[in-house]
């Protein structure tokens, strides 16, 4: 067994996923078509592939004790100068977001890690694109808003070609969701 590249995050449901993936292409960042529309709990971490069943367990108990709530996106925000990204801002429900990335986080769990930056729970629109695409995604999405009823969050594995694709689903109460498919079955994401 080698290592694989995770990543723990609440899904964008569709439209709003799609229609923001979309744009994010649009914008130019060559990203947008390999990662799904999302709200981070857990960045890009490496884990050697025998700790996945228990990295699963602890999402399992994580989710077991996240309740629902309300997700409101609106308007847009940045990182920069500090970092080479435009996103919609999470207006509603960032607060359970932390909370959650905590828990998934946690110094006694198997993904214990510390961040590179403070915990900001956004959706990327546009990340190391040239000056004037991020300016365009800032201004086209300023008035952009979309909410859902927020009920869990998804594991995710990044596979060789750059492409995040979804491993399961967990949902908040302790509903258990089968794995989404076997590794030989996933396959790259529809283009965007």
């Amino acid at each position: 067994m080698g290592t694989v590249t995770i990543g723990v995050s609440i899904a964008v449901p569709e439209p709003h996923g799609s229609l923001l993936q979309e744009r994010r292409a649009g914008f130019g960042d060559p990203a947008a078509c390999g990662i799904p529309t999302h709200v981070t709990l857990l960045p890009p971490t490496e884990v050697d592939e025998s700790a996945l069943p228990a990295i699963e367990a602890h999402l399992v108990e994580v989710a077991a004790a996240g309740r629902p709530f309300p997700m409101r996106l609106g308007g847009t925000g940045t990182f920069r100068p500090l970092s080479p990204v435009v996103f919609v801002r999470v207006v509603e429900g960032a607060e359970a977001c932390t909370w959650l990335q905590k828990q998934v986080r946690d110094a006694s769990g198997p993904v214990a890690r510390e961040l590179q930056f403070p915990y900001h729970p956004h959706v990327t629109v546009a990340h190391g694109i040239d000056d004037e695409a991020m300016d365009r995604a800032f201004e086209e999405l300023a008035e952009y808003e979309a909410q859902w009823p927020c009920t869990g969050f998804a594991l995710y594995e990044q596979g060789p070609d750059a492409v995040w694709r979804r491993l399961r689903d967990y949902v908040f109460g302790g509903a258990v969701v089968p794995a989404q498919a076997t590794r030989a079955e996933r396959g790259p994401l529809p283009a965007c």
